[in-house]
């Protein structure tokens, strides 16, 4: 678990840095630009509809969170159900770029991300160290995967940024059921205010990534 938690706890320090997707050159050795005031605009509604989507995965978890430790069951039944449909979601919105099976294969490891975090959580209301470490463990092999499959998408999402930027955000759930459970409520508003600025990165970053492999899909019509 030590190595784990180093890891991202580098990953926290590191996630206040801007991402910087690796341009992509033409065949002249040139760097792409969107400039286009009409290419800006598209690409700013799809900031806006992943952020939103990136959003809810934090907001439904935390409901988990906060149901589960409060032992209220159907809550907590109703917010995982919400996470899961969050999870589809998110996957759904890569499908238009890069069809079903990725749909699929990032939904499978959406929910493996979503796995991590309730192993966690119950490890921890259960007081159990080696259910913390296992699933810490399993938070950080995940970031890296999907890091890796991102990046095997889309050549603008270097797989050590996207890692970086996912174990902080695994970072930010341990810290925040750590807070709860300890009833350190403000830290908790501190790790919240965090993670949801944090959510805003990530999408922003993914967003930017499809319009540099994508411009006809946001170029002006």
């Amino acid at each position: 678990m030590r190595h784990a938690l180093i890891m991202i706890a580098s990953a926290l320090s590191f996630a206040s840095a801007p991402f910087i997707a690796a341009p992509a050159a033409t065949a002249a050795g040139h760097v792409h630009t969107m400039a286009a005031p009409a290419t800006a605009s598209k690409l700013s509604a799809t900031n806006a509809v992943l952020r939103d989507l990136w959003l809810g995965h934090v907001f439904w978890v935390r409901n988990v969170v906060t149901a589960a430790l409060a032992k209220d069951d159907p809550a907590r039944a109703s917010a995982e159900a919400q996470v899961v449909a969050n999870a589809r979601a998110i996957a759904g919105a890569f499908e238009p770029f890069y069809g079903a099976n990725a749909r699929d294969k990032l939904f499978k490891l959406l929910a493996g991300h979503y796995g991590a975090v309730k192993a966690y959580l119950n490890a921890s209301i259960a007081k159990s160290e080696s259910g913390q470490s296992e699933a810490t463990s399993q938070l950080v092999a995940n970031a890296k995967t999907i890091a890796d499959f991102l990046a095997s998408a889309n050549p603008n999402l270097p797989a050590d940024t996207v890692n970086g930027l996912l174990q902080a955000h695994g970072g930010h759930h341990i810290a925040q059921i750590q807070e709860l459970l300890a009833h350190d409520y403000p830290a908790e508003a501190k790790t919240w205010a965090d993670m949801t600025q944090h959510m805003y990165v990530i999408s922003d970053a993914l967003g930017g990534a499809l319009a540099k492999q994508f411009p006809d899909k946001f170029a002006s019509r």
